[in-house]
């Protein structure tokens, strides 16, 4: 470690400047064999409050906001430019100054989304209103169900088309259902939202009532037709490849051809039907629920999706529901923080191009790519050595490593945006034309090579993941600063960091979804049925682990629905922890202040996932999150390891220490 991060311990300012952990965080009233998340994050925990605009805070939290004042700045200096900016520079100079005319945007009220409320009100049959729905789809408008190309899941090196389920308004199927006090209370609150935003847009009081309804039907209807959340972790269950002729089984007579072609697609012969029962469930409600009623149903979606780039009355309603009903958020981002946002989830490569030259320098690159490989080597060794996998079976696991591809800080290739509009006119039209753009960019692919290479992630990201039908690793720039890393870190704070993070995403190609993928990707069982029944033995106990966690009042987490994440964190971090031992060989075990590398790799890691939600969002969250609150992301992995066990001198029957028969190894 450089004696610059040894004086930014000292002075606790290693949030801001370093990948480092804080012993000022820690709690020292608390011993590591009892609560290993308490002790690294408690006086944080006491200490720091949830900012008044945000749902949960925590690590990741900091980094976004520090790398959203750093994208503030760029945008802020783009927009100034003018006369010689780069083609970049300009379109997200023009975006942000587009979305921070507050004037302009309340002066144009609801006049960019008259062509579409025009397309509606003409649909009168249910015909008609299917064909509506494709010339909403080709806008970017989610409503009714969903359209795209996509990599075959059984051949991956091909895009073809896929009807989804989809159209809620509410954040999952279950939502409709679930029938505890809370749960209708929401339901009525959602009503109530959808009729005053139907009143925003010049509907009558009492129409508006009737209307909300209506929506709430009606997306009752989709949401019984739906699969469930842990249900569409399964690929298999995501899958039915058919030809277009064959839809005539699911949906009857419902003129699909003349959907494809209003949608903007190509012609194609086959198609992924994702859902067979939702699209049956579909074509019942086309043909069973009045006309009327899908015409209100789809205006409220395309209010919906604009809401957020219209005047404050639309946004301050949309920020209501969608942020302090569903998740406890009191007060709105700041505009520009908010304006930033939108132009990272639509131009984000242009952003993300102006960001990586000031804070992604090659050596950063460099090292990290250096960091994923000893990974790679350590996750092999574990292969090799597994007791419960059958050599067969290994061979291919080891294969599908081999090919894994990394995407690193940011593409080899920068997205153009070629024919693309944007200019300093009304805010929601550059968000409209986007994403007319974005669809038509997706399905003209329909048909076509898959590009393994694209990514599906923006630069400035927080964030990782794996794609398995193209077998990568992809870790933005984003994500690739402190705390996470930082390319003059000491050792084991970056492998406790960063390499976490890099083991987790390696580990989910082997995960209860993930290693359903073969090494090309494709959905395809290459597991010996002895090695299979081994890993369900054990990923099972993963799902009875986090299943007894509860978050608050009896809510438990929902294991099955967590379980890739839980077993990527397990696999994750014991892997990391292999490849520091590799990274570190031959070297004398030096503390630096007071930690050996092994306690500051667990320190390093336990640090990233302190964090704090308010109620509504922790509710939520075990609803719809795959991811287990950061506390069960320290507790839970940790007291299956023998590795954190021998760092701190965990004795048997510690709370951080599980019994033996009940610790869970997989990789």
């Amino acid at each position: 470690m450089r004696k610059s991060t040894l004086v930014f311990m000292a002075l606790g300012l290693a949030l801001a400047a370093r990948a480092e952990f804080n012993p000022a965080n820690f709690d020292p009233s608390v011993r590591p064999q009892d609560d290993f998340f308490q002790f690294v994050n408690g006086a944080w925990l006491q200490h720091t409050a949830i900012p008044g605009d945000q749902a949960r805070w925590g690590a990741f939290d900091e980094l976004r906001l520090r790398n959203q004042e750093a994208l503030h700045t760029i945008a802020e200096r783009a927009a100034a430019k003018g006369t010689g900016a780069t083609p970049a520079e300009q379109m997200v100079g023009d975006f942000y100054a587009s979305g921070m005319d507050e004037a302009a945007i309340a002066a144009a009220g609801l006049a960019p989304l008259q062509g579409r409320f025009g397309l509606i009100a003409a649909a009168r049959t249910p015909a008609e209103i299917l064909r509506a729905l494709a010339a909403l789809h080709r806008d970017g408008v989610r409503a009714g169900f969903a359209f795209f190309a996509g990599a075959d899941a059984k051949n991956s090196s091909v895009q073809i088309a896929n009807l989804r389920q989809g159209g809620l308004g509410l954040p999952d199927r279950d939502y409709y259902f679930t029938d505890d006090e809370k749960s209708k209370k929401l339901r009525e609150q959602y009503v109530a939202h959808v009729a005053r935003t139907l009143v925003l847009a010049g509907d009558a009081p009492a129409a508006a009532a009737a209307g909300a309804q209506a929506v709430m039907r009606l997306e009752t209807a989709l949401a019984g037709a739906s699969l469930k959340r842990v249900q569409l972790r399964d690929p298999n269950a995501n899958y039915h490849k058919i030809k277009v002729a064959e839809l005539a089984r699911f949906t009857g007579d419902l003129d699909w051809a003349g959907y494809f072609a209003a949608a903007g697609a190509p012609p194609f012969a086959e198609l992924n039907l994702a859902h067979p029962d939702f699209f049956r469930g579909f074509a019942a409600a086309l043909q069973t629920t009045p006309v009327a009623d899908w015409q209100v149903y789809l205006r409220w979606h395309v209010l919906r999706n604009a809401s957020p780039y219209l005047g404050p009355a639309f946004e301050q309603e949309n920020f209501h529901f969608y942020s302090t009903v569903l998740t406890g958020v009191q007060e709105p981002k700041p505009r520009w923080f908010r304006v930033v946002t939108t132009i990272d989830n639509t131009v984000g490569e242009a952003l993300g191009r102006l960001y990586v030259a000031e804070y992604f320098p090659p050596a950063a690159k460099a090292r990290v790519l250096r960091l994923v490989e000893d990974l790679r080597a350590a996750l092999g060794d574990r292969l090799r050595a597994l007791e419960w996998m059958d050599a067969p079976t290994k061979e291919k696991a080891l294969a599908k490593l081999a090919a894994f591809t990394v995407k690193m800080g940011y593409p080899d290739q920068w997205e153009s945006y070629a024919g693309l509009t944007v200019d300093r006119g009304p805010y929601v039209a550059n968000v409209m034309r986007f994403a007319a753009w974005g669809t038509a960019d997706n399905l003209r692919r329909i048909g076509q090579p898959t590009d393994k290479a694209r990514w599906n992630m923006t630069p400035p990201t927080v964030n990782a993941s794996y794609n398995p039908s193209a077998n990568a690793i992809t870790f933005p720039a984003g994500i690739l600063q402190p705390p996470f890393f930082d390319a003059q870190a000491d050792d084991a704070v970056n492998y406790g960091g960063i390499g976490t993070v890099i083991g987790h995403e390696m580990t989910h190609g082997f995960d209860d979804s993930g290693r359903q993928f073969d090494a090309a990707g494709n959905l395809q069982d290459w597991w010996s049925p002895e090695s299979a029944a081994q890993f369900k033995l054990r990923a099972e106990r993963v799902v009875q682990q986090f299943s007894g966690y509860t978050v608050l009042d009896g809510l438990h987490l929902k294991g099955e629905l967590t379980q890739g994440e839980n077993i990527a964190d397990l696999g994750g971090i014991k892997i990391a922890f292999a490849a520091l031992q590799k990274a570190r060989a031959g070297r004398p075990p030096e503390k630096i202040g007071g930690w050996t590398p092994e306690q500051r790799f667990f320190l390093s890691y336990a640090s990233l996932w302190r964090d704090q939600m308010r109620e509504a969002e922790q509710r939520r969250r075990v609803n719809v999150d795959p991811h287990a609150p950061g506390q069960w992301r320290v507790r839970g992995p940790l007291s299956n390891l023998d590795e954190f066990a021998a760092a701190f001198a965990v004795p048997e029957g510690a709370p951080m220490r599980r019994p033996a028969a009940e610790r869970v190894s997989i990789w």
